[in-house]
């Protein structure tokens, strides 16, 4: 029996998700282990000033932010995340110390970026001999003091960019493993044979006409309605299927709309590969998770980039073109020129089957990596030893 314990944040919903997904996967190939996702944001809430005077999470401030599209300097918004988090980084080991102390996991996954340092740091005061596993569910790290710290644990990489910059941080082979791309949810992989055009029809939509699907994260966002606008009036031989996440309001405001280009709207759903397996392309911010899902459903993917991005999100854009799945634009203002492109003869075809010869099996390969970790015991090496010294 082994007591393992996922870290997430309910900030932006993607390490809620991937700590979900693992957990899942943890059930069918290791129902010997007893699995527990952890919220690290209720555990630190003591902490949190925003919660302490506002009345408000600070993760819930974060995920409005997200809603409303208020992410211009959110590379200072980032810096100064951190440096709250280093300026509580006493009071974050004492709560994690004594949760852990209570708790006795026989390893740790972080999920999360930004806390790493002090959760690992308590971690080694209450439980020294306990495997510390950072997993990113990023594409790529936005240094310094993002998702890598220098320090003696595990880190799973989920692209050969991330690899490359754990080495260029200091972390020897032994404390590196690499999966083949981002957790997704185990039922992204489920084999459902789908009569498209059937139930393309039951959504009230065309059997035959392209689709896109429009998602932005599990709150929705309000450019949704203006890429909408300018699908529609492009006049373009397509159709969308809109998925508003928690987002009510902007699901009601679309649902009335009643234009030239076919349109389904939906709220927060549980059955996202569904609506995917009915869709041509994607269209969507370009986060690890929306965009691992896509492409691993063979949808070629439309995304922006320019100062708004998360600064966290902005190689996943250069990702997308290296591997020729999608196309990245300045802004949404573009989207249906973008659309029109991508619907010539050919282009459509060719970058489905480029996704398609991507195969990501993350969620299934990292619970083997965690039952090595666990075999092994604590990271250690050179760079390990140095930072054990720090410590001390």
């Amino acid at each position: 029996m082994a007591n393992i314990h996922l870290l997430f944040f309910d900030a932006g919903g993607g390490h809620r998700s991937a700590a979900t997904a693992l957990q899942a996967s943890c059930a069918f190939s290791h129902p010997e282990w007893t699995v527990q996702a952890v919220n690290v944001g209720k555990l630190l809430e003591p902490l949190d000033f925003f919660h302490k005077y506002a009345g408000i999470a600070g993760e819930d401030i974060y995920n409005k932010i997200l809603q409303h599209g208020l992410t211009l300097g959110a590379v200072g918004m980032l810096r100064a995340t951190q440096k709250i988090v280093r300026l509580n980084e006493r009071g974050i080991c004492r709560l994690m110390a004594d949760y852990w102390a209570r708790t006795k996991p026989d390893l740790v996954v972080s999920l999360i970026p930004n806390f790493n340092r002090p959760l690992f740091r308590a971690l080694s005061q209450s439980l020294p001999g306990t495997p510390y596993v950072t997993v990113m569910t990023d594409i790529a790290d936005f240094p310094p003091n993002f998702w890598m710290e220098r320090q003696p644990q595990y880190l799973v990489c989920g692209s050969a960019r991330a690899m490359e910059q754990a080495r260029l941080a200091g972390y020897a082979e032994a404390q590196l493993r690499q999966a083949s791309g981002m957790i997704l949810q185990p039922h992204f992989y489920e084999n459902a044979e789908v009569d498209v055009a059937a139930a393309r029809q039951e959504l009230g939509l065309e059997p035959d006409l392209a689709t896109a699907l429009v998602l932005f994260g599990g709150h929705g966002a309000q450019v949704m309605e203006d890429i909408y606008e300018r699908l529609q009036d492009a006049r373009l031989p397509m159709q969308g299927i809109f998925i508003c996440g928690r987002n009510e309001r902007l699901a009601r405001d679309l649902a009335k709309r009643k234009g030239r280009m076919p349109l389904h709207v939906v709220g927060f759903t549980r059955e996202v590969p569904r609506f995917m397996r009915l869709a041509d392309f994607f269209i969507g911010k370009p986060g690890p998770g929306s965009i691992s899902e896509a492409i691993h459903m063979n949808l070629p993917v439309i995304v922006q980039r320019n100062a708004w991005t998360l600064p966290q999100e902005r190689y996943n854009t250069d990702w997308v073109q290296q591997h020729n799945v999608g196309v990245v634009l300045r802004g949404f203002r573009e989207v249906a020129r973008a659309v029109g492109h991508l619907l010539e003869a050919g282009r459509l075809e060719e970058l489905r089957s480029n996704a398609k010869s991507i195969c990501n099996r993350a969620v299934f390969e990292v619970p083997e990596l965690m039952a090595d970790m666990m075999e092994r015991g604590p990271a250690r090496d050179q760079l390990s030893a140095e930072c054990l010294a720090r410590l001390r």
